[in-house]
C-alpha cells in the first residue's frame, strides 16, 4: 500500500425539486491540510458561477502544477539553476467527443536561466520532467508541453 494517499471532502446543499434548470452548481471542497474551503461551481457555460473555479479548470491546473514540480525536481538534480518558471495552460471541452471530455492541454511554458545556460538540455530535461509528471500519466487526455527557454 502507498503512504501516498490524497483525500478531499465536497459538500454541496441545496435542492433539485425544481429541475435541471434551477439547482445551484456551487459547492466547496477541502483538501487537508488547508483549513479553507475551495468555492467551486460548473463552467458558467452549464449554469455555474463565474466566479467560482470549475472541475475542468483544476484538472488543467493540476497538469500544469505537476509538469512544473516535475521539471524543477529534474532541474534541481541536474545542477541547473532556473529563475523563474510560467505555463499558461489551456484546454477546451470536446463537445463532439463521446463521451464528452476535454480535449488536447496544452502548456506552454517559459522558462528563465542564467546567462551560459545550455538551453537545449533544459529542453531535455522538460521533456523527461513531462515522462515523469503524474498527472500527465494518469489521465486518458494526452497532455503536451511547449517548452520556451529565455537566458538572462
Amino acid at each position: 500500500m502507498s503512504s501516498h494517499t490524497y483525500a478531499t471532502h465536497l459538500r454541496w446543499d441545496g435542492s433539485t425539486a425544481a429541475g435541471i434548470r434551477s439547482y445551484s452548481r456551487d459547492h466547496v471542497a477541502i483538501a487537508p491540510p488547508l483549513p479553507t474551503p475551495v468555492a467551486l461551481s460548473a463552467d458558467p457555460a452549464f449554469r455555474g458561477n463565474p466566479e467560482r473555479l470549475n472541475p475542468e479548470q483544476l484538472v488543467v491546473m493540476a497538469a500544469s502544477s505537476c509538469q512544473m514540480l516535475s521539471f524543477l525536481g529534474v532541474v534541481a538534480r541536474a545542477g541547473i539553476n532556473v529563475r523563474a518558471y510560467e505555463d499558461e495552460a489551456t484546454s477546451h471541452l470536446d463537445l463532439t467527443a463521446r463521451p464528452t471530455r476535454l480535449g488536447v492541454i496544452h502548456l506552454a511554458v517559459t522558462v528563465r536561466v542564467s546567462a551560459g545556460t545550455d538551453a537545449a538540455m533544459v529542453q531535455e530535461l522538460a521533456e523527461q520532467a513531462h515522462r515523469e509528471c503524474y498527472i500527465a500519466n494518469s489521465l486518458s487526455v494526452p497532455v503536451e508541453v511547449t517548452t520556451t527557454v529565455v537566458t538572462a
